[in-house]
């Protein structure tokens, strides 16, 4: 299988979140956000230099293997190289560190996901190896995947916590790789923002899997857990509501639109692709309620199929997404029936009618 390599850094909290934690007037919390957006300016420099720095030797010659996860967790022991010393691979016990076994098991729940639902052998359907380096630098304000591997930060302790804390943000960095290994979706502008969308949709799959809820009993929240007690907010995005995940004095309020309405023309952050990812996250939310049940099946499903499908352009912007979706739930479950029709309507919801013969 063609090695296919992310064009930028795809992490979970945004530049315009660390923008503004780096003016805080808390000297801490301040300082902690210049590091971290300090280093990550110099990671998207290496990526868009066609390095992936400290990606494990094993990525490089996967083989394909029987559909068990091959997991490897590494410690960075707040450090910045990659990919650190490693501390648990597949099938060992569990080590003292909760962050550790807490990476291991988003991995495997991902792959299970994956496997399970999809009948895709790891994010390359082929049986690549999962790895991940935890306790990555010092006050380290994210959490990302460099075209490799996943990498997690400890948080700073004043506004973000160990970002393990979130089985949704370990589900929604590997499914980066998803989208690197299926439509490559370009990381600017709308297909930018459909990249970090589909990282939000899978990353909310696999928690509502893991926790066995159904779409009215999921909170559709990703990063639940992560921000420190006094922070006033729930998460980094809302899927159901997007604009309400956050409203706090440091953070600011949440910017995300739920509809094209609504939609925010910036330069920064690659054209904003983590903030109008609201919308395509919202018009998912609509379709997986509206079908109810379990999340990771029809809806969930059709959104594998899109991805995977083969028929997705890496520069899709939302429209060509939404005709995109409608053509796989016609595909899958038939024109007229109550999957072609939640989606139709969810769409629309959010803005983009499709055409009647997408």
């Amino acid at each position: 299988m063609k090695r296919i390599h992310a064009p930028v850094l795809c992490a979970i909290v945004p530049p315009h979140l660390l923008d503004r934690l780096a003016s805080a007037e808390d000297p801490d919390i301040a300082q902690a956000a210049r590091r971290t957006l300090a280093h990550d300016a110099s990671l998207r420099a290496a990526r868009r230099a066609g390095v992936a720095p400290g990606v494990p030797p094993a990525l490089a010659s996967a083989e394909p293997a029987a559909p068990e996860p091959r997991r490897t967790v590494y410690d960075a022991g707040h450090r910045t190289a990659l990919p650190g010393v490693r501390v648990r691979g597949e099938g060992e016990p569990p080590l003292r560190d909760a962050t550790v076994n807490r990476a291991y098991a988003g991995l495997g729940a991902t792959h299970d996901l994956l496997w399970s639902v999809y009948a895709r052998d790891s994010i390359d359907a082929a049986g690549l190896p999962l790895n991940a380096t935890v306790h990555y630098d010092r006050d380290y304000d994210n959490a990302f995947w460099n075209g490799g591997q996943m990498v997690f930060g400890d948080g700073d302790g004043r506004v973000f916590l160990d970002f393990t804390l979130a089985l949704d943000v370990i589900a929604h960095e590997l499914a980066h790789g998803l989208t690197q290994y299926t439509a490559d979706l370009a990381y600017q502008g709308q297909s930018g923002a459909l990249n970090e969308s589909v990282s939000d949709v899978f990353g909310s799959l696999v928690k509502q899997r893991a926790l066995g809820q159904s779409a009215e009993e999921a909170d559709w929240l990703i990063g639940a857990g992560i921000l420190a007690p006094g922070v006033s907010g729930r998460a980094l995005r809302s899927l159901k509501a997007p604009g309400t995940a956050y409203d706090d004095d440091v953070l600011g309020r949440d910017p995300q639109p739920a509809r094209m309405a609504d939609y925010v023309r910036t330069s920064s952050d690659n054209g904003g692709v983590h903030i109008n990812s609201g919308i395509p996250n919202h018009a998912f939310y609509l379709f997986a309620t509206d079908l109810g049940g379990r999340s990771w099946e029809r809806a969930g499903q059709v959104w594998y199929d899109t991805l995977a499908g083969g028929r997705l352009a890496a520069d899709a912007d939302f429209a060509d997404f939404a005709r995109q979706t409608v053509a796989s739930a016609r595909a899958r479950f038939g024109r007229g029936g109550p999957e072609d029709e939640a989606l139709v309507k969810a769409w629309s919801t959010v803005g983009l009618p499709t055409e009647e013969d997408a």
